[in-house]
């Protein structure tokens, strides 16, 4: 059964069809609410709630992208956490684990050795802990272009923003985010540092 009927199926109570959908898109929402909140169980707990939340009110989704409805669904939700606790979680790059990456193609080298793959790892910590030092609204805007690849115009469909407010979150973010990897420096693998430090001279 494609996507359309799945959906029509589960807008006429079939809860056999909605958890085919959610087998589908899952790993996708848990990956974005993991990097918007830095915390595996508060993502696990939003990507809970916001699957519950997606077939409460599915009966009103008039097409359109179902994975951009449930990116918005788990955004909102995060956001409101984030604005709830206003707090930065601590965070264990590790438990993101291989499915991140498996949604992230952009992060797999299969050429690697194991001292690179640790440094990638490593650098990838950085920055995460980086992207939680960000506003909310800014946070969002980064994780949903640079980690997952949504266009802009998809982006203001999921914040519900216009593409300038976009591409000002985005720009702020980018900034900032540099700004940190900049004074952070030695927390970066070694062959990362000249790269980060050397461009703030």
């Amino acid at each position: 059964m494609d996507e359309a009927s799945l959906i029509a199926a589960a807008q006429q109570g079939r809860v056999d069809a909605f958890n085919d959908l959610v087998l589908a898109y899952q790993q996708q929402v848990y990956n974005l609410a993991c990097r918007i909140l830095g915390d595996p169980a508060s993502a696990a707990d939003a990507t809970q709630e916001a699957f519950i939340s997606a077939f409460q009110s599915i009966a009103r989704f008039r097409g359109g992208s179902f994975k951009s409805y449930l990116m918005r669904i788990v955004t909102n939700g995060c956001y409101d956490e984030l604005r709830r606790h206003k707090r930065r979680p601590t965070t264990s790059f590790e438990d993101f684990g291989e499915a991140d990456e498996e949604a992230n193609p952009a992060l797999i080298n299969g050429h690697e050795r194991p001292e690179e793959y640790a440094e990638r790892q490593e650098m990838a910590h950085v920055i995460q802990v980086g992207i939680e030092t960000l506003p909310p609204d800014q946070r969002i805007a980064l994780v949903l272009s640079d980690v997952q690849g949504l266009s802009y115009q998809e982006i203001a469909e999921v914040t519900d923003v216009s593409l300038g407010t976009v591409k000002s979150r985005l720009a702020r973010a980018r900034g900032k985010l540099r700004d940190y990897l900049r004074t952070h420096g030695e927390l970066l693998p070694a062959r990362y540092r000249l790269e980060y430090v050397g461009s703030g001279e």
